[in-house]
């Protein structure tokens, strides 16, 4: 069988007596486009913060690509190939769009420290491609033009765009997604929607979106996941998701 790309079992994170998320264990191929829904406080960006490293599953396991990330620090998470975005905005706001984008480049850098103090030739042309690279992605958000704006002047929508792209830098295997629609009208949910499904295949990367917009879960999501109160209470399809009875009664409501 293929290696998943992602491989969680029986993950479980306590805090003092209160269980936020409990034994629950799922897999992700590459290039899948998952979705994990649940009400308020059922643990998903608790899930989420496990697999990126700011908290580490007090029971169970993360594997990236057949490679263990208990015990590694969320930095080495994203050296391996996971970025994320956040349910808040967290841009370095006081930058440029353009110097977003670079500062999450520089963790792919191959210069040394020597070569950054003593400003050499390798470092010179390293981040001469560092900035054209981060220019051509911004290109593909449509924030090109944007470049020199600081990030804190940019609309709601170009925002959630340029915390995606500043992910997307890191060259991950994998993308986090926080309720990336939080906040945004039906037409931006409507562009949302086609830009992660670019993503997915401009990128050729898995995508997992925490999301409460039903409509725009059942559109995209080839997989969902449901957690109430920490518990996994069923996957599958949008369909079988739609018509489990537990679902509903937990999250979804009769409208959908």
């Amino acid at each position: 069988m293929t290696t998943p790309l992602l491989d969680i079992q029986n993950v479980t994170m306590k805090f003092g007596g209160l269980t936020a998320v409990r034994d629950v264990s799922f897999t992700v191929q590459k290039k899948d486009l998952v979705a994990v829904i649940g009400p308020n406080g059922a643990g998903k960006t608790t899930l989420f913060n496990m697999i990126t490293g700011i908290y580490e599953p007090t029971i169970g396991s993360v594997v990236l690509d057949g490679l263990p990330l208990n015990k590694k620090m969320a930095s080495e998470i994203t050296d391996l190939g996971i970025a994320r975005t956040f349910q808040n905005i967290r841009l370095f706001n006081n930058l440029s769009v353009l110097d977003n984008i670079k500062i999450a480049r520089h963790t792919r850098i191959k210069y040394s420290f020597f070569d950054g103090i003593f400003k050499t030739k390798k470092y010179r042309a390293e981040e001469k491609m560092i900035e054209e690279e981060s220019i051509k992605l911004l290109a593909l958000f449509n924030l090109d033009s944007k470049k020199d704006l600081l990030a804190k002047n940019l609309p709601y929508g170009a925002q959630r765009k340029l915390e995606m792209a500043r992910a997307l830098a890191t060259k991950p295997k994998l993308l986090l997604l926080d309720e990336p629609a939080a906040g945004m009208n039906p037409t931006e949910t409507k562009e949302l929607s086609e830009l992660i499904h670019f993503i997915r295949e401009e990128f050729q990367i898995a995508v997992i979106l925490i999301e409460h917009d039903m409509r725009l879960v059942m559109e995209i999501a080839e997989k969902i996941f449901v957690l109430d109160y920490g518990n996994l209470i069923a996957s599958g399809s949008a369909k079988d998701v739609q018509n489990n009875p537990k679902v509903v009664e937990a999250y979804l409501g009769a409208e959908i």
